[in-house]
């Protein structure tokens, strides 16, 4: 755990320079660390997971993320996201370095995938790039997020939602029963803390 938080602080780091280096590009000049990067490396930093085979179970555990946010990772798209409510349809794809974020809201890998017992959980910008999760702080319980991956359709209701800070690490924790998370930086421009929006699926 001590190792995990040392990791997720350097990568709290990077994100923080990049964010003040975007808004010192709009001259807007601000002390306070603006960062709308993607708040995912930050908290992949301490839980990255790899799916653990048993005899009979399989473990999931979020991976562990490299120091550098843009080190190598194939770039994955694995399907789309439509969130009705904010009028959002992205595709998603699967990483947790800003070459996949940076393209869309991206899959942990480790983390359960969209239909799956466990908690898919999902990042993403919310002024940068595409800001797909720019407005994810509108949704309530009851809204539904649906996640199309090989074909099939995964459709999940909104839950609640919490403000956290970089190192809470329990948005990655994996459920024993289908659930989603996704979460970017907050407020926006900032990265001090990170909005989470929790969801359960949808009997099919």
């Amino acid at each position: 755990m001590r190792g995990t938080r040392r990791l997720l602080t350097a990568l709290v780091a990077g994100l923080t320079l990049s964010g003040l280096a975007a808004v010192w590009a709009a001259g807007r000049g601000s002390t306070a660390a603006p960062a709308d990067n993607p708040t995912p490396p930050a908290l992949s930093r301490a839980v990255a997971t790899t799916a653990v085979r048993g005899p009979t179970t399989t473990v999931l555990r979020p991976v562990d993320v490299p120091d550098d946010p843009y080190a190598a990772e194939p770039v994955q798209r694995i399907g789309t996201m439509e969130i009705p409510k904010i009028g959002l349809r992205a595709d998603i794809y699967h990483g947790i370095t800003l070459r996949n974020i940076d393209l869309g809201p991206s899959h942990w890998p480790g983390s359960a995938l969209p239909g799956e017992t466990g908690n898919a959980v999902f990042a993403g910008h919310r002024v940068t790039h595409t800001h797909p999760f720019r407005d994810i702080d509108q949704l309530v319980p009851g809204d539904r997020v649906s996640f199309t991956v090989n074909g099939t359709t995964s459709t999940y209701v909104v839950t609640g939602h919490e403000i956290v800070t970089p190192d809470d690490m329990a948005i990655v924790k994996q459920t024993p029963t289908p659930t989603a998370t996704l979460f970017a930086c907050h407020p926006p421009h900032f990265a001090t803390h990170r909005y989470v929006v929790h969801l359960a699926l949808l009997a099919q």
